[in-house]
């Protein structure tokens, strides 16, 4: 599990999760040699891999999209899925019954702006290259899931649990406890510490139904706890694991994708609009610019604006 765009105060909050079956002991198999032939967290000049790595080491706004949607959509086209939209791809991202509460008003910026996939001409071919090396090495990608949380839900779940970390810790388990059953499968979970929190029992066991969870470890370089046949890891930088990557990438190409949309529909209605990426300090530029519009079109600025 990552997230991407917990900073900003404008755009979407967004956690994903990707789910592998994997021969042998999960804690243990080398995702990163597995696949060499295909991906690299490290690329070389006229690198032909896919690279995969910490979002921020992959996407570059001034390099565009590429990078991020060769990765992302690559995967998805191992699932049998090839979103033409960012409709599409956050329906299916999304997909099944969630958890989590639904915005009570759907963005204006959401609705009626075409927004193809992908942005630019995209050779996925070295898809089915990776496709072939899951089957040789007997892998297999089970999920690529989301969880998209626009500025409204963030500020009701703020209201609700007065901690930003807080709404972090509930709207990864809840994403996580979608996608994982702790008694089924010897499972290995890791994700990101979430902010300086070390302590997480308490809030697994908000998910889990009464299963018991034992402390195993606690602290600033790693916490990890076991829940029946799994192992659940919370680690800073947890990007070097090859799955956490993807679900990094996976975050941030939505994050990014929807706040380019975002942009769009300011700049169409006030022309030479500078684009912001919603982060603190820009993001207040950016509201101040678009002020009088935003009165006009009726837009609340709980639709518009993440207090925290």
């Amino acid at each position: 599990m990552d997230e991407a765009g917990l900073g900003p105060n404008l755009g979407p909050f967004v956690v994903a999760v990707t789910v592998w079956d994997v021969p042998g002991p999960p804690a243990t198999f080398d995702f990163w040699g597995t696949f060499d032939q295909v991906l690299t967290n490290a690329p070389g000049p006229q690198e032909k891999r896919l690279h995969v790595a910490d979002s921020k080491q992959v996407f570059q706004p001034k390099r565009g999209f590429a990078a991020l949607e060769r990765g992302v959509l690559s995967a998805l086209k191992m699932l049998g899925h090839a979103p033409r939209s960012l409709e599409e791809l956050s329906q299916l991202l999304t997909a099944g019954e969630s958890p989590i509460p639904a915005a009570e008003a759907t963005p204006p910026w959401s609705v009626g702006l075409p927004f193809d996939l992908p942005t630019e001409p995209l050779d996925l071919a070295i898809s089915q290259a990776w496709q072939g090396e899951c089957e040789r090495q007997n892998v297999r990608l089970v999920a690529v899931r989301a969880a998209i949380i626009e500025p409204q839900q963030f500020n009701r779940l703020i209201r609700e649990y007065d901690n930003k970390s807080l709404v972090v810790s509930r709207v990864a388990f809840q994403l996580l406890r979608s996608v994982w059953n702790p008694v089924e499968t010897e499972t290995f979970v890791v994700g990101d510490k979430h902010g300086g929190r070390n302590r997480y029992d308490d809030l697994l066991a908000e998910v889990l139904d009464g299963e018991m969870i034992f402390r195993l470890e606690e602290g600033a370089e790693r916490s990890d706890y076991r829940v029946g046949k799994t192992v659940l890891r919370f680690q800073p930088r947890a990007e070097v694991h090859g799955p956490v990557a993807l679900a990094s990438m996976t975050a941030k190409y939505v994050r990014e994708l929807a706040m380019h949309r975002f942009n769009q529909f300011w700049a169409s209605h006030i022309p030479g609009l500078k684009p912001t990426q919603g982060y603190p300090g820009d993001a207040k530029r950016f509201r101040d610019q678009i002020r009088p519009t935003q009165h006009q079109l009726a837009i609340t600025d709980d639709v518009l604006w993440r207090n925290r």
